[in-house]
């Protein structure tokens, strides 16, 4: 079957695209449902003075509002109806997950299959809403805190801020799940991906411009594009590594025949985390420097900022800080999304075993040495993949836009969404194949 599988994926071509008629109305509602998302990133909010806020947003771009304002396309940077963009959802569908592992109640309730899922799904759009609440009305009253942002400060602007900004979260939600249910690849994460490429080509642009008026040289221009190649390679490599457990199953006897026992393999991930840890580490890192530039520092006493000096971007003690935090959440976050109890468990319940380490407890230790090891690997990864763009920028003064975190999502949703493509066109021949093989069944008995 394998073997079958390979030789179907090998010989993938235009061809076989052409005639999956399903894939291509998938393809075509996932970039229409993306271009809607990118027009409403330009919808400004009503009562917005857009040059006043531009120059407010420069001043503090470079603290957790241009992080949050590249993952919504530049919503932020506009003001526009999606500038709260999905986050509100990833951060309600992270602490959903950590609750799931601490209540016995949700985490019976996670185990339950389809009707379990539902339940937790349900529990997180609530709390979308309730955090989506909180930071709207957190964004109107800063809003009306800048001079001459609001044209008509009250109640009234309040009001219809939260109810706008909490509006557009919730359809980015829904364009998200129906991305998912009808379209192609994961729905939420082509809406973030969607938003950090579209502000390449500017980023592009404006790094050509700065060596066309010789700020910056060609051989520093050309080490960029080097480097970013060798990022991207490197992410891909790291991204498709895993660490297969050898499975065996016993021997099954069926009447008088015995059947040889069947083997497959447990597959670990060498960066089961994913892009999590790189978004908490900066976001709480950037966050002290961004509450400080929002408030007024004149009478700030001198440690805090010495702290805060030390703590900026680019600075050496950032960037210790941010590795350490990579670190500690490449390894939290591993131990929420997998537990080896309740693996070793279900390969006992199925008469799974390691070869070598005996069902159940003995098993999930095993599991869990290989995959605090491999961890430790992944961990090394992340921290090299989000320090080499910081040290470009500090060194260099570089505007390098596709930083570790941007360039790890836009890697890891590509990735998936064509291997999600190539599972689609390999389920079409095989269909292909099958009703072939009918016809050619049916002629043979006629």
């Amino acid at each position: 079957m394998a073997s079958a599988a390979e030789q179907l994926a090998s010989n993938l071509n235009f061809a076989a695209f052409a005639k999956a008629e399903d894939l291509k109305k998938r393809i075509w509602f996932t970039l229409g449902a993306l271009l809607v998302y990118r027009l409403g990133t330009y919808i400004p909010l009503p009562g917005i003075n857009p040059d006043a806020f531009a120059q407010a947003f420069n001043s503090q771009s470079g603290g957790v509002l241009g992080m949050f304002n590249m993952f919504a396309g530049g919503a932020v940077s506009r003001m526009a109806i999606f500038a709260l963009g999905i986050m509100p959802y990833i951060s309600a569908s992270i602490i959903m997950q950590l609750m799931t592992s601490v209540i016995p109640s949700l985490e019976a309730l996670k185990k339950e299959g389809e009707q379990g899922r539902k339940v937790i799904n349900q529990y997180t759009r609530y709390g979308t809403v309730l955090l989506a609440l909180v930071q709207a009305y957190g964004i109107s009253v800063g809003l009306e805190g800048g001079n001459g942002i609001v044209a008509d400060p009250g109640l009234f602007f309040r009001a219809s801020t939260v109810i706008t900004l909490v509006g557009g979260t919730m359809f980015l939600m829904w364009l998200g799940e129906q991305i998912t249910a009808r379209g192609i690849g994961n729905g939420i994460s082509l809406i973030i991906f969607a938003g950090i490429v579209a502000g390449l080509p500017h980023a592009i642009s404006g790094t050509l411009e700065l060596g066309r008026t010789g700020a910056l040289s060609t051989a520093l221009i050309l080490a960029i594009i080097i480097l970013a190649i060798v990022v991207i390679a490197l992410i891909v490599f790291f991204e498709r590594a895993q660490r297969r457990l050898l499975i065996q199953y016993p021997k099954r006897q069926v009447g008088n025949r015995m059947f040889q026992g069947d083997t497959s393999h447990l597959p670990l991930k060498l960066n089961t985390a994913g892009v999590i840890p790189p978004i908490f580490a900066s976001s709480l890192l950037l966050l002290p420097a961004t509450v400080a530039g929002f408030s007024a520092t004149t009478n700030m006493p001198a440690w805090a900022s010495t702290i805060l000096s030390a703590l900026g971007h680019g600075q050496p003690l950032y960037m210790a800080f941010y590795a350490a935090m990579i670190v500690f959440f490449a390894f939290f976050y591993t131990a929420i999304v997998f537990n080896p109890k309740d693996t070793a468990d279900q390969l006992k319940k199925h008469s799974g075993f390691i070869p070598g380490y005996r069902p159940g407890e003995r098993t999930a230790e095993y599991i869990d040495y290989v995959l605090t090891r491999i961890t430790v690997i992944g961990a090394i990864y992340l921290v090299l993949v989000c320090l080499l763009p910081e040290f470009l920028i500090s060194a260099t003064g570089v505007p390098f836009y596709l930083g570790g975190t941007s360039l790890l999502i836009v890697v890891s949703v590509t990735l998936d969404t064509v291997a999600q493509i190539q599972g689609h066109l390999i389920a079409h021949q095989y269909e292909g194949l099958i009703k072939k093989s009918k016809l050619r069944g049916g002629k043979r008995t006629k």
